[in-house]
């Protein structure tokens, strides 16, 4: 297919990512169909090709396409076969964070009012242990799951609980953790931690 489907207001490798992972899940691009070079992808774009090739990878490592040296870039993905039994699959970071969005103000809402001393006890002592990663994007990003899922847990509904696993599921992805090193810069943690 050599069409390139109109891509909405949104910019860079996340939003090209979206678009295109949106394109082949929603069946405009097939399994097996040759995707446009990067060339055409970023001048249809309006993006630099090295913008394309970030996009790409993503793509690639979240299974949705092959890229061959010489050939092209080739959709990987076929409904109802391996990625679609897996929901990290196919969930980009940016539907991810959407999601967060969503659901963290009330579950921390649910927890305030649900939440018992030894719960509070809990999330205080996961609290101290992030105080104390410094720069280290693993170490915070192992504690910052933890204490997300405590905050759900404490919560007491058992859907929020479920939820929540299967959102730091999709945070543990191979997609995920190839942008928190990108993203968790020591100032960062330091602010989020603040």
């Amino acid at each position: 297919m050599s069409d390139i489907p109109t891509l909405p207001a949104v910019r860079g490798a996340a939003g090209i990512v979206a678009h295109l992972r949106k394109s082949i899940l929603d069946g405009l691009y097939l399994y097996g169909d040759r995707l446009p070079a990067e060339r055409q992808l970023a001048t249809a774009l309006g993006c630099s090709r090295s913008t394309v090739r970030e996009a790409l990878r993503v793509l690639e490592s979240s299974g949705l396409v092959v890229r061959r040296v010489g050939s092209g870039t080739f959709v990987d993905y076929r409904p109802g076969i391996g990625g679609e039994d897996d929901v990290a699959e196919i969930t980009s970071p940016i539907e991810l964070v959407e999601v967060r969005l969503a659901i963290e103000p009330h579950m921390v809402r649910l927890a305030t009012v649900n939440a018992t001393a030894r719960d509070f006890e809990r999330i205080g002592d996961v609290l101290a242990r992030l105080d104390t990663v410094g720069d280290d994007a693993d170490r915070f990003t192992q504690w910052d799951r933890l204490f997300h899922q405590l905050l759900a847990d404490a919560a007491h509904n058992p859907l929020m609980s479920s939820v929540y696993r299967q959102v730091n599921h999709v945070r543990g992805h191979a997609q995920w953790n190839a942008m928190k090193d990108k993203v968790l810069s020591a100032a960062r943690i330091a602010a989020y931690n603040r």
